[in-house]
């Protein structure tokens, strides 16, 4: 019996500040923003998050079996909230539950990868349309983050470093999704984002088009700068609709 619970809780919770993600934009708040974030957040939520976290990062693998007593030994917890973390995984899409056999991380097939990328063009390019509608003086340090991350994938893409390239390119449509301001959408995106996220792990180490990427992302700021709605809807929905077809190309396993 643990006489000190809330210290264990206390202590989970230091650990939950500290644990970072590089890969995703929207998992790399401040220490003090994070700290802020959690004395409010449930014990369930944030074992779900650490689980959400390792399989984002790859360390628990599509098809991979989640052990129930073994995150609740390392996170000092009970099997209650690892089970409702476990449930919340399964509504996001991310994990199963097989009868009898436990949960598992999801393995996307490929018709879900190619509808999901279906949904994630429409998002994209309606994110950009609303950005461009904003005054020209709004999206100044858009256009700024958006140069930054271009440079940034340029200099990934010259060092083949097809990780930091792919880091970056999320960086630079989360940047256009945020200035969208349309929280159901940001919310709709990252789910999307995320389940896709779970098929490109393991295509990490391939070049998938780097180059041909970073022209169609200077013709979309190109766009933004200029102010035309339209032309960054069909820019990032044909960009999005191309990484896809890239995608299928060098790793025909997911088409």
């Amino acid at each position: 019996m643990r006489i000190f619970p809330y210290l264990d809780l206390v202590n989970f919770r230091i650990r939950y500040i500290f644990y970072e993600i590089t890969m995703l934009p929207w998992l790399t708040e401040s220490s003090a923003d994070r700290f802020n974030d959690v004395r409010d957040t449930s014990l369930a939520k944030l074992v779900r998050d650490d689980m959400l976290g390792l399989i984002l990062k790859g360390v628990l693998v599509p098809g991979q079996r989640i052990n129930e007593p073994d995150v609740a030994a390392r996170l000092g917890v009970s099997r209650v909230p690892v089970r409702e973390a476990l449930r919340e995984l399964e509504s996001s899409g991310l994990v199963v539950a097989r009868k009898h056999s436990g949960v598992f991380v999801r393995q996307l097939a490929a018709p879900e990868i190619r509808d999901l990328y279906q949904m994630r063009a429409l998002l994209d390019g309606f994110a950009g349309k609303q950005a461009a509608h904003r005054p020209g003086a709004e999206n100044t340090t858009l256009l700024r983050v958006l140069d930054d991350s271009i440079t940034a994938m340029q200099d990934a893409a010259s060092q083949l470093d097809v990780q930091r390239y792919y880091s970056e390119n999320l960086r630079f449509h989360w940047a256009i999704v945020e200035a969208a301001g349309n929280q159901p959408l940001t919310e709709t995106y990252r789910g999307i984002v995320q389940k896709l996220h779970l098929s490109r792990l393991k295509n990490l180490a391939h070049d998938t088009g780097m180059q041909a990427s970073i022209t169609e992302h200077m013709d979309i700021v190109s766009a933004l700068r200029q102010g035309d709605p339209e032309r960054c809807n069909q820019l990032l929905s044909e960009h999005v609709d191309d990484a896809h077809t890239r995608l299928t190309k060098k790793t025909p396993e997911v088409s």
